[in-house]
């Protein structure tokens, strides 16, 4: 089968399309012929040698992509639930076989029948950034219909699903990002909108029960004002998994009485279910920014490089219409 697969680490031009063995499922897992994957932050970073958290797991070499939808091949032993030819999404086992193939296997709880609305490239853009949203808005950050939220980056992959999870849980939500993305912000159901460069939030807004740290920007005294608008006892939660918090910040969350988390995305399958149920209830909207073939993965990577995607860049492995 064809796979993206890196050899070193460094810049796109490690990027390598070529021959290797199609996978076996373990017991536990299902084989997914793949139709089209999600681009992210995390195979670039990955791709360059990873962070402090994430550098003692990666081996080369190694296929990336974390971000699936595709069509189950073969059953794991083990596995219950699914059957041969069905629709597909979800999160391949981090780090490891990743998405860029034409064939991965995968930890079955990882993933889920795939939005019936949603073509097999749309359905690549959720898993990965959706499920990294909802695990800050709901697992860390309790949000309740009702709560006033402030999503900062709300314009990013991640920002733009948890404006419209918070949203279609009944929440009130304040959205940071640029100018020109303001009324993808209204578009997507942000009840209030701020431009990030030219107003101050911390001036705007207040009393909030929780802030998401949606936005790449890793600044400790941007996080400090950012638990200055919480109410006592708010939710500070960053998807920033790979900054901590310093003694600022932690001093900031102690005068507001307010919990701070750093939310790791959590694969789960009940959750790739209810994030289905919101898309068929046209709730939650998928933004595809760029579809790439798979052979210009490198261009998919220089573009997310530039932090300015509005919506999700997908690489395309077989055409949606293809038969299962």
């Amino acid at each position: 089968m064809k796979a993206v697969r890196i050899h070193a680490f460094g810049g796109p031009e490690v990027l390598q399309v070529e021959e290797t063995a199609r996978p076996v499922p373990a017991a536990d897992e299902i084989l997914i012929k793949l139709y089209a994957s999600g681009v992210n932050p995390v195979d670039w970073v990955v791709r360059e040698g990873g962070n402090d958290a994430l550098r003692a797991y990666l081996t080369l070499p190694m296929t990336l992509g974390w971000d699936a939808a595709g069509v189950v091949e073969e059953l794991g032993s083990a596995v219950t639930g699914f059957r041969k030819g069905d629709a597909v999404y979800g999160e391949p086992n981090f780090p490891g076989d990743g998405s860029y193939a034409e064939y991965c296997a995968a930890k079955a709880s990882q993933f889920a029948l795939k939005p019936k609305s949603l073509s097999f490239t749309e359905a690549a853009g959720v898993p990965l950034a959706g499920l990294t949203a909802w695990t800050a808005l709901f697992e860390h950050g309790k949000l309740q219909a009702g709560q006033r939220v402030l999503i900062q980056g709300a314009s990013g992959g991640v920002g733009g699903f948890a404006v419209q999870f918070a949203k279609a849980k009944g929440a009130y939500v304040i959205g940071t990002a640029s100018a020109g993305n303001l009324d993808y912000l209204r578009q997507l159901g942000a009840d209030e909108v701020i431009d990030y460069r030219s107003q101050q939030f911390e001036e705007l807004v207040r009393d909030l029960d929780l802030v998401l740290e949606a936005s790449p920007l890793r600044d400790n005294a941007e996080r400090v004002k950012a638990i200055s608008v919480l109410k006592k006892g708010g939710t500070f939660v960053t998807v920033n998994t790979d900054f901590p918090f310093d003694d600022a910040v932690q001093a900031a969350l102690a005068r507001q009485q307010a919990t701070g988390a750093l939310a790791a995305n959590q694969p789960r399958q009940e959750w790739l279910q209810e994030i289905a149920g919101l898309i068929d209830a046209g709730q939650v909207k998928v933004f595809i920014s760029k579809v790439y073939p798979l052979a210009q993965v490198a261009e998919a990577h220089r573009e997310s490089q530039t932090w300015h995607v509005q919506g999700k860049l997908v690489l395309q492995i077989r055409p949606d219409d293809e038969p299962a």
